[in-house]
């Protein structure tokens, strides 16, 4: 413990999460000697799942760096490491310690974004002898109490719907009431994929050099299981003016571009891990960026372009933040603690172990898990269409591939991490999210990418020994739940593709399935 951590009096303790980052927050806008902030570095964040090393050191990073900042502006700070949390089971048994030793009159807290860190605080007012406060985070643009009028828990709520009120509501490309460029989204126009004379123009990545040394001697000190690829320097942003610069790079040369190429995936860029995405989630997620802010230095880019930057770039961006991120979080607390349990379609095989090595023959997988490990990162087609998409044809339990995603991802907190996962990518609500699963071939694939080039496997063939897997397991998906789709409109055309089939062409794909299913490692 440092020496700033001395034991003093104090009348207030507030605790500051590792993703409630937020330097614009009404507790900062005055110095008051009276109050305490802790921000501590605990064991039991590290090990609730196994973490990116990435991950973790970028959020130690961040925290730490907050924490100067705090001190320097004259608020009185206590930063715990992991060498001083050590001795403590949890959260609660540090506040519980600060509280007694700081002579603490009262414990002030945000709200966390994650349900069991909001269990764990709100059950503080029954362990401390002291009053508890709990204050918004103030950095989601729907307030909290509104939830309940646009999600309703175990129904489905359709996103455009939820978009198009919030774009109303807070005038968002919006002109007398009406959406700019006479539609209310233009994904039509956002799903090209890249052709070879496009990829030189993709911008290489802006990144940083922040170290990452001290972080990683105490992961190895405490023995830390982690995944994933260390790197001597922490590459994503520690502080507001690193996120404020990475958003500013992106309004002025990535944004252009970013509507059209939104879902693409490529091999044949050395900056494939990048292309035209923002990478911003990780300083939203942490609050050291305002999601309105982020969207009104888009909507500024797009009207100083003079027409270089087009509606469809800048509204598949906004959609992003203003729509999909706004609504994960409604779906996620209105269903929960239940929506960790779902598992609609009773997946139950095992995570296979290429997941945490990206040792596959499958070349999609290969590059995209690569990808993951390498850089913590990987975008929502390739989260979704790629990794989640074998997931839930394949039919692996939800909790091994939640798991995976909110360790794996340095943007992965659990509010937004369940419903993208359970809901969006294996379906596994059964229809709260996503109106149908989003389950796709080989043929999906190699439209959106070019990862089919020099596969292994055949993206023509279903069965075989050089058949793409995903062809055979892809038919092999809608037999096994056909009950369940028959009803489905959105499924109607693979239920009736299926039904139309010879029984011999049907049994061949169904027994080259069952193979692979029985050996997923090997793949």
């Amino acid at each position: 413990m440092n020496e700033s951590n001395s034991l003093v009096k104090a009348k207030h303790l507030k605790l500051i999460l590792g993703d409630q980052l937020n330097p614009m927050h009404s507790w900062f806008e005055k110095v008051d000697d009276d109050v305490i902030y802790v921000i501590a570095e605990l064991h039991q964040e590290t090990n609730y799942t196994k973490h990116h090393v990435q991950k973790i050191t970028a959020f130690f990073a961040a925290m730490d760096d907050f924490s100067q900042q705090l001190k320097a502006k004259g608020h009185r700070v206590c930063y715990f490491t992991l060498d001083d949390t050590v001795q403590y089971n949890d959260l609660s048994e540090l506040i519980t310690y600060l509280v007694v030793g700081h002579n603490v009159e009262n414990f002030h807290f945000q709200r966390p974004d994650e349900y069991r860190l909001r269990e764990q605080l709100v059950a503080m007012k029954d362990v401390l002898s002291i009053p508890v406060f709990e204050h918004e985070s103030e950095h989601f643009i729907l307030p909290f109490n509104e939830l309940p009028e646009h999600f309703q828990a175990e129904k489905h709520v359709r996103m455009e719907n939820f978009y198009r009120h919030m774009r109303k509501r807070f005038n968002v490309l919006m002109t007398e009431g009406k959406p700019d460029g006479g539609s209310w989204n233009f994904d039509a126009k956002n799903r090209q994929s890249f052709k070879f004379a496009q990829l030189k123009h993709i911008p290489k990545p802006l990144t940083f050099e922040n170290p990452a040394g001290d972080y990683l001697q105490r992961l190895k000190t405490y023995k830390i299981k982690t995944i994933g690829n260390e790197l001597t320097n922490i590459n994503y942003p520690i502080n507001r003016q690193q996120s404020l610069t990475l958003l500013d790079f992106f309004c002025q040369y990535q944004l252009i571009n970013f509507g059209n190429f939104q879902d693409a995936m490529t091999m044949a860029s050395p900056y494939a891990w990048s292309l035209y995405h923002s990478r911003l989630s990780f300083s939203l997620n942490c609050k050291m960026l305002n999601p309105t802010e982020v969207i009104n230095a888009a909507l500024n880019a797009y009207e100083q372009s003079e027409g270089k930057i087009t509606i469809s770039q800048v509204e598949g961006f906004i959609r992003q933040i203003l729509g999909w991120r706004e609504y994960v979080r409604g779906m996620y607390w209105i269903n929960m603690p239940n929506y960790s349990e779902q598992n609609f379609l009773e997946a139950r095989r095992d995570l296979p172990s290429f997941f945490w090595n990206a040792d596959t023959k499958m070349q999609c997988l290969k590059s995209a898990i690569s990808q993951s490990l390498e850089h913590a990162y990987a975008h929502h087609i390739q989260r979704l269409m790629i990794t989640g998409n074998f997931a839930l044809l394949a039919g692996i339990d939800p909790k091994q591939v939640d798991d995976w995603y909110l360790g794996i991802y340095i943007d992965a907190i659990e509010w937004v991490e369940l419903p993208n996962t359970r809901g969006m990518a294996l379906f596994a609500d059964g229809g709260w999210i996503a109106t149908k699963p989003y389950a796709a071939s080989g043929n999906y694939v190699n439209k959106m990418s070019d990862y089919c080039k020099g596969c292994h496997y055949n993206v023509k063939e279903k069965i075989g020994e050089t058949a793409c897997p995903l062809n055979s397991l892809y038919w092999n998906f809608i037999d096994e739940n056909y009950e369940r789709f028959a009803s489905n409109h959105r499924m109607s055309f693979p239920v009736r593709h299926w039904d139309k089939m010879d029984v011999a062409q049907k049994i061949e794909i169904k027994d080259h399935a069952t193979a692979l299913l029985t050996n997923l490692d090997i793949l």
